[in-house]
């Protein structure tokens, strides 16, 4: 029987690792986050009917006093509903270190690489390191539909 030395052992982490990173990196541009003001976050499929009409999501998946963490184009964007039938949307880049939030909870837009955290109603700083908030991004409202624009 045959040992490993240190080479093969570091060698095969990396290679786990390396998978792991290309897994993480292969998500679909549909994706959506789901949180409600008190609760962690808890990834869900973008819908049929937001997916199909170019929506980056639908007001009935955006809680009230929360949000939602959805990708389009490429993109990470904080949709929120700070009060009821107002809707906010941000970039979900952080200005700290361009990681993306990742979860909207207790009326924060979170960051996980640092904890930076963002009001929902305004994308501005409440915790740092990061020293700017959020950047604002136009959308639309069409019935259900919200739509960057």
């Amino acid at each position: 029987m045959s040992t490993l030395n240190r080479r093969q052992v570091v060698v095969g982490a990396a290679g786990i690792a390396g998978v792991a990173a290309l897994a993480a990196c292969s998500a679909s541009d549909t994706a959506v986050s789901v949180t409600t003001p008190s609760q962690s976050s808890t990834p869900v499929a973008s819908t049929a009917d937001s997916a199909a009409s170019g929506a980056l999501v639908t007001t009935a998946e955006v809680p009230e006093g929360g949000g939602v963490i959805v990708s389009a184009n490429g993109q990470a964007y904080a949709v929120t509903q700070p009060t009821k039938g107002e809707f906010k949307c941000f970039s979900a880049v952080c200005p700290h270190q361009g990681c993306n939030c990742n979860a909207v909870q207790d009326g924060q837009i979170v960051c996980p690489c640092h904890g930076s955290m963002f009001a929902i109603a305004t994308g501005d700083v409440t915790q740092g390191p990061a020293t700017t908030g959020l950047t604002a991004e136009k959308i639309t409202v069409a019935g259900s539909s919200i739509s960057l624009g």
